[in-house]
């Protein structure tokens, strides 16, 4: 079981900012040291935490998937890459196919589908349709709330998520998205001529 001396040392960040202010008061009023203690303003730090952690997660698990890759059983490999002029804002890329997670407002984390063919794209089951078929996005939210005792945490409708959860999901959701559906029909069409060809043999047509 964690004890107290287990807290890592980037969590004391708000007793740091309790002394400095025991030692300035004069500049904690005039400086804002303590605005860290404002909600506005740790929601903001949550969602460049929630950011990263997802960013650091989706890298990982595209690291790993990717080095499945090899000449036997080849694939298109999934890409992170970090939005220019963000804080933590990043996209994941396959086969013409983005998954774009961006603090679109303050305390949202978007999470949004496009991918720039003519076909439709589905999301859990559900499938994503739009006005012009040549950009399609579906998005999904994520919304900060504010505890008690100023603690945050984010909720995808109404229910406490973490970074683990919401990665997982949308990886693995990315993946069936994003694959190469050319490859398995090319697949199947060998399978079915096999099939055909043994029934042949056999005197039997399909």
């Amino acid at each position: 079981m964690a004890t107290f001396k287990d807290v890592l040392p980037s969590q004391h960040g708000w007793i740091h900012e309790l002394a400095k202010a025991e030692v300035h008061p004069e500049a904690e009023r005039l400086l804002q040291l303590g605005r860290s203690f404002d909600p506005q303003q740790l929601v903001e730090e949550s969602t460049i935490e929630f950011l990263t952690e997802l960013r650091e997660r989706f890298t990982e698990f595209a690291r790993l998937f990717n080095s499945y890759s090899e000449n036997s059983v080849r694939f298109q490999e999934i890409k992170v890459y970090s939005l220019a002029q963000t804080a933590a804002d990043f996209m994941v890329f396959r086969n013409q196919v983005k998954l774009v997670v961006n603090n679109s407002a303050h305390g949202v984390i978007q999470i949004s589908f496009a991918q720039h063919v003519r076909s439709t794209i589905a999301v859990d089951g559900q499938i994503q349709n739009a006005t012009n078929p040549g950009a399609q996005t579906q998005s999904q939210d994520l919304l900060a709330q504010v505890g008690p005792f100023r603690d945050i945490f984010w909720t995808f409708q109404g229910e406490k998520v973490t970074p683990d959860q919401v990665a997982k999901f949308y990886f693995a959701e990315f993946v069936r998205l994003t694959r190469d559906t050319r490859r398995s029909k090319a697949g199947n069409q060998i399978l079915l001529d096999q099939i055909k060809a043994l029934l042949q043999e056999k005197g039997l047509d399909l």
